[in-house]
């Protein structure tokens, strides 16, 4: 029997590809690299194999007559148009739950990273500038004030973790969770304002596009900061950077930006804002994880099984 043939559309992480190519005919990325190839194998194209970060538009899909799923490596899939996809009965798969843990612990690394100081005194350390003194004086974390956007499974987690610090811990999110200890707020503006740190975790797409506006950085202030995992377009970059150049806030970390992997010139020359190149599930533990659970979607697909994880 002939492997279906896949469409990848996204420099996914080689031993996923490699899997992939193992089982299917790939044609990686062939719609963005060779029209005239991507118009000859086209019609026969069966699934799409792509990241979080991938775009998969209607037209797009329009141009694939056969195709029958979608299998998100990763969690967010924001840049898909699945509701283009459901009108053909296409499903679209994601990687849930397996990059929880990652994401949470990176979320709190970014907020110690920013408040203590931790990339600028390993600089200090190199550049030979404690023999001239000590640095200045950082921010405790244990104790503060966390407000988190986006209740979900990663903010949870994020939650636990800071409890762990001691943190008062407030959130909001869409709608008030259920039996959740944390107290909530009904708008960012209103959770910005009562917080020492300000956790984005909330998915991307229309509905959150700039979320964290000027209005919402504000009522943060002048000694809080800004720690953005969730996606770029939730804040509104020309915002933040209006904000730190300003001490409207006192500084931001971020793993996410609107035009990733391009970062604005503003945030790379400020020495109060720490920058991560979206790695929030960079281990190799998850990396596989993911690939193992995004693999099995298509194997589920291709046997006439059930779906490991649909998106909602």
């Amino acid at each position: 029997m002939s492997k279906p043939e896949i469409l990848t559309v996204a420099k996914l992480w080689p031993p996923y590809l490699e899997e992939l190519q193992q089982n299917f005919v790939v044609h990686d990325r062939t719609h963005e690299l060779d029209a005239a190839a991507f118009a000859q194998i086209a019609p026969r194209i069966k699934a799409i194999a792509g990241g979080g970060e991938s775009q998969v538009t209607r037209a797009l899909m329009e141009q694939l007559p056969a195709l029958q799923m979608i299998s998100v490596f990763g969690v967010g899939y924001d840049r898909y148009d699945v509701a283009a996809a459901r009108e053909r009965s296409i499903p679209v798969t994601n990687t849930p739950d397996v990059l929880t843990d990652d994401v949470a612990d990176m979320g709190i690394a970014l907020m110690l990273a920013l408040s203590r100081s931790i990339p600028q005194a390993d600089q200090y350390v190199r550049d030979g500038k404690w023999m001239g003194g000590p640095m200045p004086l950082a921010r405790k974390v244990s104790g503060a004030r966390l407000g988190i956007v986006g209740l979900g499974r990663i903010g949870s987690a994020i939650a636990r973790r800071a409890a762990g610090f001691d943190m008062s811990i407030a959130y909001t999110s869409r709608n008030k969770v259920v039996d959740s200890p944390y107290t909530y707020y009904p708008t960012p503006a209103a959770l910005a304002a009562e917080v020492d740190f300000l956790m984005v975790i909330t998915p991307g797409g229309a509905g959150t596009k700039g979320l964290i506006n000027a209005e919402v950085l504000t009522a943060l202030g002048a000694k809080g900061y800004l720690i953005n995992v969730a996606r770029g377009s939730v804040v509104d970059e020309s915002a933040l950077i209006t904000a730190l150049q300003n001490n409207v806030i006192a500084g931001a970390a971020l793993d996410v930006f609107e035009n990733e992997p391009h970062v604005p010139a503003a945030l790379c020359a400020m020495s109060n804002v720490v920058l991560a190149p979206h790695v929030a599930s960079a281990t190799w533990q998850t990396r596989r994880a993911m690939a193992d659970l995004a693999f099995g979607n298509l194997q589920a697909h291709f046997a006439g099984k059930p779906l490991l994880t649909p998106v909602p």
